[in-house]
C-alpha cells in the first residue's frame, strides 16, 4: 500500500472544536467545510489514502500551552501508528523551558508556532528563545509563514531566524510564505535546513506556478498537507495528482521527505 503523511493537521478538543474553526474562517476569511476534530481528519484523509497524520495546535496564550500538549498527546496516544503529534510553545511563558521539557515528556516530536496568531516576530529575542531550546533538544519544529497584513513571520523574519540557528530542521508552513509565495521562495529557497509543506498553498497557484515553487525549494524539501480542517484531502490530492511532477518527486512529497523528518517507518 502507498503510504500518504499529511504533514500539516490542526486539530481540536470536541468542546471547542466548532470556535476554533469559526475564528480560522474569519481570521483568514475563507470557507471551510470540515470541524477540527480527529475523527473528522481520520474520516478526511481516509479519502485519499493518507496512512500518517503530523497533528498540532496553537497557544494563543500561555496559560493554554499545557492543556494544548496534553490533548495532542493524548491524541496521538489513541491513534499511535497513525498520529505523530507536535507540542505548541509561546514565547510569553515563565517556564519556557519547562513546558518544552512537558512537551517531551508527553512523548510529542517537535514544536508548532503561529507568530501571526501568537504575536511574535520570528527575527525577535522571544522567537530566538525558542530556537536556542529547540536546536539543543535536536527536534524539528513546523511554522506558519507569510501573510501580507502583517509582519512576523513574513520571508525577512524567517530568513534571520534560520541564519541564527542553521542546525534547526524548519518545516515552513504554506511554500515558507502565505499569500506571499513567490517572494518568500526568492529569499529563501536553497537555504540548507529548510523544508516547506504546502499546505493552504494550492488553490491560489496555477499549475505551473505549484511545479516552479517545488523545483525552486527541491522535491526533496517539500511535504504534503491540507492544513485541515481549511481543505478537504480529496480535492487537494485531486490537484497535487495533476501536477507536472515525476513519479519520484511525487513520491517524495506525499510520503519520503515527511517520513525522513519524522522518523515514520
Amino acid at each position: 500500500m502507498k503510504k500518504i503523511v499529511n504533514a500539516h493537521c490542526h486539530i481540536y478538543p470536541e468542546k471547542i472544536a466548532d470556535k476554533a474553526v469559526r475564528g480560522i474562517r474569519e481570521f483568514y476569511d475563507l470557507d471551510m467545510s470540515l470541524n477540527g476534530k480527529v475523527d473528522g481528519l481520520l474520516e478526511d484523509g481516509a479519502k485519499v489514502g493518507v496512512t500518517h497524520y503530523l497533528v498540532h495546535s496553537v497557544a494563543t496564550t500561555p496559560k493554554q500551552v499545557k492543556s494544548i500538549n496534553e490533548f495532542i498527546a493524548e491524541s496521538v496516544n489513541k491513534h499511535p501508528d497513525k498520529f505523530i503529534g507536535f507540542g505548541t510553545l509561546h514565547p510569553d511563558s515563565e517556564d519556557l523551558q519547562g513546558d518544552f521539557d512537558y512537551l517531551i515528556e508527553l512523548g510529542l516530536k517537535g514544536v508548532k508556532l503561529h507568530p501571526d496568531f501568537q504575536l511574535f516576530a520570528m527575527d525577535e529575542d522571544r522567537a530566538f528563545k525558542i530556537g536556542e531550546i529547540i536546536d539543543k533538544a535536536n527536534v524539528p519544529m513546523l511554522v506558519h509563514c507569510g501573510d501580507f497584513r502583517y509582519n512576523y513571520s513574513n520571508p525577512e523574519q524567517i530568513k534571520a531566524f534560520l541564519e541564527k540557528f542553521p542546525n534547526i530542521t524548519f518545516i515552513g508552513a504554506h511554500f515558507a510564505g502565505w499569500s506571499i509565495w513567490k517572494e518568500a521562495t526568492a529569499k529563501l529557497a536553497g537555504t540548507p535546513n529548510l523544508y516547506v509543506d504546502l499546505s493552504s498553498s494550492l488553490y491560489n497557484l496555477t499549475s505551473t506556478e505549484a511545479v516552479d515553487l517545488i523545483h525552486a525549494y527541491g522535491s526533496e524539501k517539500v511535504l504534503w498537507g491540507t492544513d485541515y480542517p481549511m481543505w478537504d484531502s480529496a480535492s487537494e490530492m485531486e490537484y497535487f495528482n495533476k501536477l507536472d511532477l515525476t513519479d519520484k518527486e511525487k513520491s517524495q512529497i506525499l510520503f519520503e521527505n515527511a517520513s525522513r523528518i519524522l522518523d515514520i517507518d
